[in-house]
């Protein structure tokens, strides 16, 4: 640790020396909830690690090239169920040690390594089934099965093994507050916010000395310290605060692609619910002009909207995204009302009911969606009421939906609004399978659908990108017909920064990837 302390501080002298800034400050929307890549649950984390530690690969925020700052070399191995990679020399963790194979090995033990009770670690136990060292530099890692797109499964960030005393990572270690990474900055996560100190190595040479997270807190509040330069930028500007900072010749406003689209999933559990002509009543009842004019302020017919139609589980400049199916707009109550009727519900009373029953739908919100889309929540309740359902609203902590709503324990609620986003593998087989095994981690509902499953399985069958395509573009018109979610749009993320910081390329998904670009001129 010492070494560490002494390399940042000696790097921190040269950067001086150039006349770089010392230190450059913005907000997130909460602080890190860990800087260990294994505990990520929340952008804000993915955002902080991706300034300690290099991920195997990456894409390209410019071209979408996959690309590595580690590897120098690779190829396919053991008939496509395995990668052979070389390291690039020279590389170097924060502690001054060599980047070697044994890192790598060692980062694809302790994710196999059940006793390391990571999230991430549980997925990558689908995809990886283990890791030999072949000399220094070199190393083999074997799949659980042939992928047509293999290294996009290897987008995992390398840790160092002289760190750990074993495979078996807890997330309650100093490491997940001051962690030893190879990427341009350590971290050192406090109460308070972040500070990430530059490292310059073989392979990255950051051009600000010090970087300062701070928890947002009140948008207003953000949108004057900014302006008043006390911080020069906000990563997340709710669409309400946009056209203030659009205005100001000093900061400049750039588009941040988190690869998300918005949904409200359907307990198709629930008795009414169970029939697709309901679901698909509710998908037509529905103004999403409307819901997008007063909880995201786009108007009717504006043009280069932030906030983008979507008829399926995936954007629209997504290769997997189904061309031929259409957006839902506009509500259509006449032709829902068909629907509903059709599936034994009536209305009495200006209200509609099942088995005699009054229809009461449990609407819940992932609350912090409530800063990028306000009212949203409401609006949508408000919608469904006017069309006769009774109507109870809940707003569902961030914590309480990574553990009940993700693992699909809140069967109590008919409707709920939430948002997924994607990094290198856009792979919804989770959403959708059937919770069976490993299958389906994060089938909200429960949904259960064997010509699904079996579209998915295709997917995972796939040898080449076209078959991939067309498994999933299956998927995508299935999907918009069954409607276990209600699929409402892509909300592009807004950051803003001051134009004093300059070559500030923002990576989709993990922001930071192109760090070293980054000029900060006091």
């Amino acid at each position: 640790m010492a070494l560490k302390h002494a390399l940042a501080a000696a790097f921190a002298t040269g950067l001086a020396s150039m006349a770089i800034a010392a230190r450059l400050e913005y907000f997130e929307e909460s602080l890190p909830t860990s800087l260990n890549p294994l505990y990520a649950s929340s952008m804000v984390d993915y955002r902080a690690q991706e300034l300690v530690f290099d991920r195997l690969w990456y894409h390209d925020p410019i071209t979408n090239n996959l690309e590595s700052r580690l590897v120098e070399r690779w190829e396919v191995a053991e008939g496509g169920k395995a990668v052979k990679l070389t390291l690039m020399s020279g590389l170097k963790w924060h502690n001054g040690k060599n980047v070697t194979s044994k890192d790598v090995c060692f980062t694809v033990n302790a994710m196999l390594n059940r006793s390391t009770p990571s999230p991430i670690a549980e997925a990558y136990r689908q995809v990886l089934a283990g890791c030999d060292t072949q000399g220094n530099q070199t190393a083999l890692i074997r799949f659980t099965r042939v992928y047509h797109n293999p290294r996009e499964r290897l987008g995992f960030a390398i840790l160092p093994e002289s760190a750990f005393k074993s495979t078996a990572i807890s997330p309650d270690l100093e490491f997940s507050a001051r962690p030893i990474g190879s990427g341009p900055y350590n971290g050192n996560k406090g109460r308070r916010g972040v500070s990430f100190d530059a490292f310059a190595n073989t392979h990255h040479s950051p051009q600000i000395a010090q970087m300062q997270l701070t928890e947002g807190g009140d948008p207003a509040v953000q949108v004057k310290s900014l302006i008043n330069n006390s911080v020069q930028g906000i990563v997340a500007v709710p669409p309400p605060h946009r056209p203030e900072l659009s205005g100001k010749d000093e900061v400049a406003m750039k588009s941040y692609d988190l690869r998300s689209w918005w949904y409200i999933a359907v307990n198709s559990n629930k008795s009414a619910l169970s029939d697709k002509r309901v679901r698909q009543a509710l998908n037509l009842l529905l103004d999403r002009t409307e819901l997008r004019q007063y909880s995201i302020g786009v108007a009717p017919g504006e043009e280069n909207t932030p906030c983008e139609f979507i008829s399926g589980p995936f954007v629209q400049s997504s290769p997997y995204y189904n061309r031929t199916v259409s957006t839902v707009e506009r509500s259509d109550r006449a032709k829902a009302e068909e629907l509903l009727q059709a599936a034994g519900l009536t209305k009495t009373g200006g209200n509609w009911h099942h088995n005699n029953n009054k229809i009461t739908l449990r609407i819940g919100m992932h609350s912090p969606l409530d800063n990028e889309a306000p009212d949203l929540l409401d609006q949508i309740s408000n919608q469904l009421g006017a069309a006769g359902f009774d109507r109870q609203v809940f707003k569902i902590s961030a914590d309480n939906w990574t553990r009940n709503v993700i693992t699909g324990q809140s069967q109590e609620y008919d409707l709920l609004i939430g948002k997924w986003s994607f990094g290198l593998v856009e792979d919804v087989n989770d959403l959708f399978h059937s919770r069976r095994g490993t299958e389906g981690k994060k089938n909200i509902f429960n949904y259960a659908n064997t010509e699904v499953d079996a579209i998915l399985g295709e997917y995972d069958a796939a040898r080449t990108d076209t078959a991939a395509k067309d498994a999933y573009h299956k998927l995508h018109e299935t999907l918009a017909d069954e409607l276990p979610y209600l699929f409402l749009w892509k909300l592009d993320t807004k950051s803003a920064w001051r134009t004093e910081v300059r070559g500030n390329i923002i990576s989709p998904y993990y922001y930071f990837t192109e760090i070293d670009s980054w000029k900060y001129s006091q």
